[in-house]
């Protein structure tokens, strides 16, 4: 998963958690808020009642206290205002048929649903009457008892509950596209990193990336600038140290041919015209032991003979020199086919102007030709080889050596092979600053090789 859309997951959790926390907060206070109401209430109606009770007391004083309360008026619309919805008051003692008198209810809001009213008195509890005394400094005026009405007190606390679910909702909608957008460009400059990377494990070492302003989106672009530089510089160093070894391998060859064709030649001549001798000079003397002999020594320096010329033309200078590109290629295909008829079918195609093209770029080619040929002949049990060398020109200017097969065999197996001939291929085109690559084909293996010619 992408780094922004895990940011934004868990943005998202945390801010369902803070909601849940804050419809759980909610339904608490809006549900203990009729407690604080049916206080009040109390509190108000008995401050009411206290007024009257005095001016009662006053205005008849020669009424027994006990009879002064309640009086008739204490019940009006003022009093009414006073009590909070929800919340019914009566006065103790209470005279004969009297009702209490109840806030307006009607309205509080939606019905709650059932799971609502079931679960939220079971968590939270029931509500408890409230008594306050009429008047502290006198017991006998009586006392006033508010008791809360549980079906309002949940109905207003789910009435709550919605209008604070409505608002957090927007504003967490709100927080997490407002948060989104601010990670999503917070973490653009990590794609630019991202895609220099892909462009360094692709050979494009010195890639320039631009400045950041996040401190640590700058310190990761300078260290992947740095590793860059150090890439591009050790493989220039390997591609020259290659280069060299190169060379000094085909310096020895080349040296090591001379030395076989002066004397190994030499002395296998020499012994082949000391046996042709021996075998004229038998059969004039009749003796048939001794030409017989002679003839053997012949046949086995012959056999010597042609095993150095091949060792020679494989030590000697590379084709490509000699013949040219696409001559040596043509050469190579022809060697191939003329060995045995029973060989796989060769298929040559040559595209493009290579007549040009000399120097390591085209021994480098040939190597690369002649193992890859070497290995489907020897090594698979291909029935069509396809070789293509193609020249692309114009400012990608490289040539292309695809070799392909049926011959079945594993590409991953192959490409993580240590063998000498695989081995040698891969450090010629890696000194030509070019790229191999050995992938799966149809019934068979791919080697494709790019060689710039710029270089």
């Amino acid at each position: 998963m992408r780094l922004v859309l895990q940011l934004v997951a868990r943005l998202l959790l945390i801010v369902v958690l803070c909601l849940g926390a804050a419809t759980v907060w909610a339904t608490f206070d809006a549900y203990r808020s009729i407690d604080r109401a049916t206080a009040a209430s109390a509190q108000r109606v008995a401050q009411a009642l206290q007024a009257l009770y005095w001016r009662e007391l006053l205005l008849r004083s020669s009424r027994a206290r006990e009879h002064l309360l309640p009086v008739p008026d204490w019940r009006t619309l003022e009093t009414m205002k006073l009590i909070s919805p929800g919340v019914c008051v009566e006065f103790q003692p209470a005279v004969a048929f009297e009702k209490p008198l109840c806030g307006q209810s009607e309205g509080l809001g939606k019905a709650p649903p059932r799971w609502f009213a079931a679960i939220v008195p079971t968590f939270l509890g029931s509500h408890a009457e409230v008594i306050r005394p009429v008047s502290p400094r006198a017991a006998a005026a009586g006392t006033v008892v508010a008791t809360p009405d549980g079906a309002a007190a949940i109905s207003l606390a789910w009435e709550y509950i919605l209008n604070v679910i409505d608002v957090a909702l927007l504003m967490a909608a709100a927080i997490a596209l407002l948060a989104s957008l601010a990670i999503a460009h917070a973490l653009a400059p990590a794609r630019t990193i991202v895609t220099a990377l892909q462009r360094m494990a692709r050979g494009q070492y010195r890639t320039k990336l631009p400045r950041f302003r996040s401190m640590e989106l700058a310190m990761i672009g300078s260290a992947v600038g740095a590793l860059g530089n150090r890439l591009e510089e050790a493989t220039e160093q390997r591609a020259a140290l290659t280069r060299r070894l190169i060379e000094i391998r085909d310096d020895e060859r080349r040296a090591l041919a001379r030395e076989l064709h002066d004397e190994f030649g030499q002395n296998l001549s020499a012994i082949l015209a000391f046996a042709n001798t021996i075998e004229t000079a038998s059969t004039k003397d009749r003796s048939t032991g001794i030409a017989q002999d002679a003839r053997m020594i012949s046949q086995a320096t012959h056999h010597l003979m042609s095993s150095l010329r091949d060792a020679l033309k494989r030590l000697r200078n590379p084709l490509p020199e000699e013949l040219g590109l696409e001559a040596s290629l043509v050469n190579l295909v022809d060697s191939w086919r003329s060995q045995s008829a029973a060989r796989p079918t060769i298929q040559l195609d040559l595209r493009g102007d290579l007549t040009d093209i000399s120097g390591p770029a085209a021994n480098t080619a040939y190597r690369v030709a002649q193992e890859c040929l070497t290995n489907a002949l020897r090594h698979g049990v291909a029935r069509e080889i396809s070789l293509r060398v193609e020249r692309r020109a114009g400012e990608d200017d490289a040539l292309l050596i695809h070799v392909e097969d049926d011959g079945g065999g594993d590409a991953a197996r192959v490409a993580q092979s240590a063998g000498f001939g695989l081995t040698g291929i891969r450090e010629r085109v890696t000194a030509a600053g070019g790229s191999l690559s050995i992938l799966p084909a149809r019934g068979g293996l791919s080697v494709a090789a790019t060689i710039p010619l710029a270089a």
